[in-house]
């Protein structure tokens, strides 16, 4: 038997009857009770209790549906899976109220992990230090913006020369940042790929990156990478949440970190992306 297939029994306490891989890291287990769950292994001990804790803390909110966490040890994490569908406009509604009520559930400070996750966490295959701050602009160049540039130029991806309008931003932030807001929920890598659409038409979220920051940065990374009937999303949010005047104009600001993750994991394109982000709110 496979480390999959009995890290799923040890959790769910049911016989494994088959076993679907779907990469090196991630496998699909049937039980014999009918039910199939997913588990993922990761290569460092903290990512799994990271992910558990984050899903845990999303799901505690009682807006948003998230799976159901069976267990995770020092390698493994098991989860439900969610029955793969189509999102449709109305869906897309619902999603974006629900989301609304996550944010609203607040997290302790800028930058607090959910309970019982670490602090040395991840967004993706990138460490993420979930480090408490007081003011959102002040947290969010420390420990979100200015750690991946700072090693996006150490590493030759990103040209010092081209870090000064990031800098600069780092600097105008308590200017930019629009009106202060206290500190939301957030899945905090809310890429539409973390966004799973059931039979029914209902949002899922997965994989979070989960922490307290400012709620157009959820919006943000949708926007960046694209939603499916993200219009609707955002009509649904804003009957329950409005925004703040100018989160429109805001949305790159708050797409630097993501983009300047992705610098860090990907390469020279999205160092160009980052750079272009912070240029346009320095106009």
């Amino acid at each position: 038997m496979s480390d999959a297939s009995t890290v799923a029994e040890q959790f769910t306490r049911f016989p494994a009857t088959g076993e679907h891989r779907l990469s090196a890291h991630l496998a699909e287990v049937t039980l014999a009770d009918g039910r199939t769950v997913i588990a993922k292994s990761a290569d460092d001990p903290g990512a799994a209790r990271a992910e558990a804790a984050g899903l845990r803390w999303l799901a505690a909110a009682g807006a948003v549906r998230v799976p159901q966490v069976h267990g995770h040890d020092g390698r493994w994490l098991v989860t439900d899976r969610v029955e793969a569908g189509r999102a449709s406009a109305e869906g897309a509604v619902r999603f974006g109220r629900a989301l609304a009520r996550l944010h609203a559930a607040g997290a302790p400070a800028f930058g607090a992990a959910p309970p019982d996750g670490p602090v040395d966490a991840y967004i993706g295959l990138a460490p993420m230090r979930n480090e408490p701050g007081d003011t959102w602009p002040a947290w969010f160049a420390e420990h979100r913006v200015l750690p991946y540039l700072r090693r996006a130029v150490d590493e030759g991806t990103l040209r010092p020369a081209e870090a000064k309008p990031v800098e600069r931003v780092c600097e105008a932030l308590p200017e930019l940042a629009g009106p202060a807001e206290p500190p939301a929920r957030l899945h905090g890598d809310l890429w539409n790929g973390n966004v799973l659409w059931d039979t029914d038409g209902a949002a899922w979220l997965i994989d979070p990156a989960a922490h307290g920051g400012h709620r157009e940065s959820d919006l943000a990374m949708l926007d960046l990478f694209g939603a499916p009937h993200l219009g609707a999303i955002l009509a649904g949010y804003q009957e329950v949440a409005p925004l703040a005047d100018g989160w429109r104009e805001r949305i790159p600001l708050h797409q630097l970190f993501p983009l300047l993750v992705h610098t860090v994991l990907f390469g020279r394109a999205y160092a160009e992306q980052a750079v272009a982000a912070a240029r346009s709110q320095l106009t």
